[in-house]
């Protein structure tokens, strides 16, 4: 993975920072490419591994048809209100598919950890609850830009 920032390195996220706000963040925006090339953005909920993005999307959206056509995506997490509180991290890559589709609780090494962290962040669980709709989609990002615009007032 690229984490290097050409412009704004002053105030982009150690990983220190950037492992807390993904950790902590619930939404981000992913942007897949439709068929005719038209880009689409939907909002999705998240877990970060400290590696991977994994996103839980429903496999009858137009996200997973878009994705499982062209695996490029992009996706953006942010947060705050004011200019001077912004912050967030743009992350992009190839996604690939983990588990069955849809979700139906199989034993999956891989998943194991990501479940459970994705349903105490987002349920306030301890397992995972299948809804015969959703399943995983990994984004181990090739390029990760991030910005924290409260660094500002120390430059």
């Amino acid at each position: 993975m690229t984490a290097t920032q050409r412009r704004g390195r002053k105030i982009m996220m150690t990983p220190e920072e950037l492992d807390e706000f993904l950790a902590t963040e619930r939404t981000c925006r992913v942007a897949t490419a439709s068929a005719d090339g038209a880009p689409h953005v939907s909002p999705l909920w998240f877990v970060w591994d400290g590696t991977s993005l994994w996103l839980y999307s429903i496999t009858r959206s137009k996200r997973w048809a878009d994705l499982r056509r062209d695996p490029r995506v992009a996706v953006v997490i942010d947060g705050g209100h004011a200019y001077d509180e912004l912050r967030g991290v743009e992350l992009s890559g190839t996604v690939e598919f983990v588990g069955e589709a849809p979700r139906t609780g199989e034993p999956h090494p891989e998943l194991v950890a990501v479940e459970k962290l994705f349903a105490q962040k987002n349920f306030g669980l301890d397992a995972m609850p299948y809804d015969g709709r959703h399943a995983w989609i990994r984004l181990t990002p090739d390029t990760l830009a991030s910005w924290d615009f409260r660094k500002l007032a120390a430059l």
